[in-house]
């Protein structure tokens, strides 16, 4: 008997029967629990089953329309605000739910898992996170409510410019203060959502770097995207998914100082401290996407009959899923575990970003074999492979590429001199 025989549990099985031992099986759907510690509470599970009823309502042929046309999820971003799935990190005392990042984790991944795109619910949740944390009281109450209930709407970040991806202290986009105002002049790449969206976090340089410290100088801003005026004007960039993103040209906007978020100066140390959650909330959208991809891998080859036998029968087509689903399952443990030391306040660094990479790659890994699978009907729009696979693929190279995550690691981990 070889040593993965020996570790099966069997079921039905007793000597002299011509039954094989079987081993358990996790119902399908069911995402595993993780260890002990790790696993769903009660009440996610609760979350979870409530998140699963909303997405119900938006299938994968409202998915696949809306992909089609190039259109924003207007119904579903209206339903997941009435049901303040998207005000999940918001406090209770400004009408939010109040969770935890474990339990926004669960929305995002849901989405995924149920076909949908959960873009306009991390976007979000991560971009208030500088209102959260480095807002003032006054802040806080003008603008939380709104965003609460759906009458505002915050899902653009204007961070990214065509000179500053990676290395965003390079922005040139300026903000110079005039008395109790600042008028902002500058160009952006890669904002997604803006014309969806009523307010926009911005990052500009309000003064030089001092020798020695590149990240000061930056300051970020709340814009009132309906007071701009023309200010403000978006040019939609087509990328290969249903993405809403644009280049941004922004001339001589007036953004009044109240609007400053904390400090003049200290903005990328605000928005480092959003990464994190930006990382966790992208690793469970990927391993929402992994189990999608892996479950219909899996449904699939058991339907599809090839020379008198499912296709699913032949090692050379379960392998490949069942490692997908070993890498899934892998990068979830560590999502969980990310999260669990976000939510505790302690240092989380290392295992966001080793999270948000595991789990994308194994994504993408996932991907490729639910389009092997699929074989030719996997590229036919019908079956929502290829739309799946097109939207996953953008999680190994944003919002962080994977490479500087393993520069990351490798520095700051492991000790090793600085790459880059």
């Amino acid at each position: 008997m070889s040593r993965a025989e020996e570790t099966r549990e069997p079921r039905g099985h007793h000597q002299g029967s011509d039954q094989a031992p079987v081993a358990s099986v996790q119902p399908a759907g069911v995402p595993s629990q993780g260890p002990v510690g790790l696993a769903d509470t009660p009440a996610q599970k609760v979350l979870r089953a409530r998140v699963r009823e909303a997405c119900a309502a938006f299938g994968d042929a409202y998915w696949r329309e809306l992909d089609r046309q190039r259109a924003y999820p207007e119904e579903f971003v209206r339903a997941f605000s009435q049901n303040r799935l998207l005000a999940a990190l918001i406090p209770d005392e400004y009408g939010g739910l109040g969770l935890p990042l474990s339990d926004a984790a669960i929305i995002t991944e849901e989405i995924n898992h149920a076909g949908g795109n959960a873009g306009t619910a991390h976007a979000q949740m991560y971009i208030m996170g500088a209102l959260l944390r480095h807002g003032s009281p006054a802040q806080k109450r003008r603008w939380l409510p709104p965003i609460a209930r759906g009458a505002l709407r915050l899902q653009a970040f204007g961070v990214t410019e065509a000179a500053a991806g990676s290395d965003t202290t390079q922005i040139r986009t300026e903000a110079v203060r005039h008395g109790d105002v600042y008028v902002v002049n500058g160009e952006k790449r890669w904002t997604s959502r803006l014309q969806n969206s009523d307010l926009m976090l911005l990052l500009a340089r309000t003064s030089a770097s001092p020798p020695g410290d590149k990240t000061r100088g930056l300051s970020l801003f709340l814009v009132d995207l309906r007071e701009a005026k023309g200010a403000v004007r978006a040019e939609p960039i087509r990328v290969m998914m249903n993405n809403h993103t644009n280049a941004v040209t922004i001339r001589d906007l007036v953004v009044p100082a109240e609007d400053r978020i904390g400090e003049e100066g200290r903005g990328f140390r605000y928005l480092l401290d959003g990464l994190n959650t930006e990382r966790i909330l992208i690793a469970a959208e990927c391993i929402g996407d992994g189990r999608w991809f892996i479950e219909h891998a899996r449904d699939y080859s058991k339907e599809r009959v090839v020379f008198d036998r499912p296709i699913g029968q032949n090692q050379g087509v379960q392998f490949p899923i069942a490692r997908a689903h070993i890498a899934v399952e892998s990068a979830d443990l560590m999502r969980r575990q990310a999260s669990a030391r976000f939510d505790a306040g302690v240092s989380c660094g290392a295992e966001a970003n080793m999270a948000k990479l595991l789990a994308s790659e194994a994504s993408w890994q996932a991907a490729n074999t639910c389009l092997d699978t699929f074989g030719g009907n996997g590229f036919a729009a019908d079956y929502d492979v290829e739309r799946k696979f097109r939207e996953t693929r953008l999680y190994t190279v944003a919002p962080v590429a994977n490479n500087l995550i393993l520069c990351y690691v490798a520095e700051h981990v492991l000790g090793l001199p600085r790459s880059y």
